[in-house]
């Protein structure tokens, strides 16, 4: 029953055609955000704040080398800023935190030019919230590592003569590692030495984050299409009695596109869709 098994999961990893040359093109995004943030940490402050929220965000998708058919790989890297007032608006906090992660998923082709993909992607991510009102500790450092579940839906579809793609990306953190500090331990002390206590393990009940992006590619061009969207992130965490929440929603606008290598001998094109 094992080796039936192991035969299967090769069936499903192998190139279908080693002999035909296939041409991958890169399927890339570059993206601009804004909206609002909702910020909440209790080693700064136990209120919650409010504000607005700004990113850039790149993204690519290819087919790999590695069964292009079936598979799709993904790169996504995300640099946000948020500023937000307290409820009496007379404090600030400020937030900057970069994520960068990395997935394959298994892709399936469904009937009405519909296309399904799940399975697994690696994160990291860091950065840092910032109070100057907390004292002797004005900054709370973030940092985390983690696996992830990572899915996407597509459907391509037409505006009229004008080619239209809607999409969905969403991943969510199963298992990993993150950083925070004690409760009220300054990192001066940290820097002396105390260390013991820093990495928590990280997993849906300690650390939970829901990252999403919903997305219209509006094809303007052979290669080229406008890209507007909505992007959405929960995230929360607790350890040490430090409890961390942020919450983000943005429109998104940016360009995306699909390019072919110029000269290349293939005869079949395999996009990441």
């Amino acid at each position: 029953m094992r080796f039936i098994s192991i035969l299967c999961l090769l069936s499903c990893l192998l190139p279908l055609s080693a002999t035909e040359p296939a041409e991958r093109p890169v399927t890339a995004s570059y993206m601009i955000g804004a909206g609002s943030s909702r910020l909440a940490d209790t080693y700064l402050s136990p209120l919650s704040y409010s504000g607005w929220h700004t990113e850039v965000a790149y993204s690519r998708m290819q087919a790999p080398r590695l069964n292009p058919e079936r598979l799709t790989m993904t790169v996504d890297v995300n640099l946000g800023l948020d500023r937000a007032l307290n409820p009496a608006r007379n404090a600030t906090m400020w937030g900057l935190l970069l994520h960068a992660e990395w997935g394959l998923l298994r892709r399936w082709a469904l009937p009405g030019a519909v296309t399904l993909a799940a399975g697994g992607s690696v994160a990291a991510e860091g950065g840092v919230l910032y109070n100057s009102r907390n004292g002797n500790n004005p900054a709370s450092a973030k940092g985390a590592a983690t696996l992830n579940f990572a899915a996407l839906a597509a459907w391509h579809t037409h505006i009229g003569r004008i080619p239209l793609t809607l999409s969905y990306h969403t991943s969510i953190p199963l298992v990993g590692a993150f950083f925070a500090p004690d409760y009220g331990e300054l990192y001066y002390e940290i820097y002396l030495g105390n260390r013991s206590g820093l990495v928590h393990a990280a997993w849906p009940g300690s650390y939970f984050r829901f990252d999403n992006l919903l997305a219209a590619d509006i094809r303007l061009g052979r290669a080229t299409s406008l890209r507007l969207g909505y992007g959405a992130r929960v995230f929360s965490s607790k350890a040490s009695d430090i409890v961390t929440r942020n919450i983000s929603h943005s429109f998104i606008i940016g360009v995306s596109g699909s390019w072919i290598s110029l000269g290349s001998p293939a005869k079949r094109v395999i996009n990441a869709y």
